[in-house]
């Protein structure tokens, strides 16, 4: 049974005839939770949810809770939760599992292309448009885009709200270390940072990222 999209979500404009049409409101992501994930015969994961986020172009990965030794030996650091690029999805498999269309090695490539948060990792689908609140819960902003320097994201390119800007004398847009990102929340589709905003800005990662020329890629 090949997903084009089996309730992953479909783009607005997109025309389905009436037999694909139902095979996608048959798999809504409620239905996709719990699913098996598998490349070939490996087992890889089962699916937890994905993100809660109105706009289709942020909700693009799945959330996966990875096999401890896959994540082993496919991570950099293992990690628990992960994401799944929709676009890998394949079919269903007839126990019911998801069969995937690329090979370890792409899922390893995509891993690779993430941001840590705790012990989890995070596609840069799933923190575009975030907001960004302080250990205080402070709302600083959302994130605008993710900084990757040297293949690797180092921070999250956030625009302050007016307010905060105004308060604090903040430009257009600051740039928040990845290392200062404590959790996230799903429902309120939120970053927590590890420390106030007052101390995040006196810090030598956010001096580095804010003020220091570097070559962002």
């Amino acid at each position: 049974m090949p997903l084009q999209c089996l309730g992953l979500r479909r783009g607005k404009g997109d025309a389905l005839p009436p037999g694909v049409r139902k095979m996608v409101e048959d798999y809504e992501i409620q239905e996709m939770i719990h699913r098996d994930v598998y490349v070939g015969d490996k087992h890889v994961g089962v699916v937890v949810g994905e993100r809660f986020h109105p706009r289709d172009e942020f909700v693009k990965s799945l959330r996966i809770k990875v096999e401890g030794q896959v994540a082993s030996e496919f991570m950099r650091k293992p990690a628990d939760l992960a994401p799944l690029a929709k676009e890998l999805v394949h079919s269903i498999r007839p126990d019911g599992g998801i069969k995937l269309s690329k090979s370890m090695r792409e899922l390893q490539r995509r891993w690779r292309n993430t941001v840590r948060i705790q012990e989890d990792l995070y596609a840069p689908d799933e923190l575009l448009d975030r907001a960004v609140l302080d250990n205080d819960g402070m709302d600083i902003g959302n994130v605008v885009e993710l900084i990757k320097i040297k293949r690797t994201y180092k921070g999250l390119l956030v625009k302050p709200h007016f307010m905060v800007r105004a308060r604090h004398g903040l430009p257009e847009t600051i740039a928040v270390p990845c290392g200062q990102l404590a959790k996230t929340t799903s429902r309120l589709d939120e970053v927590i940072l590890k420390c106030t905003f007052s101390r995040l800005i006196t810090l030598p990662s956010y001096m580095k990222l804010n003020f220091e020329d570097y070559e962002e890629e």
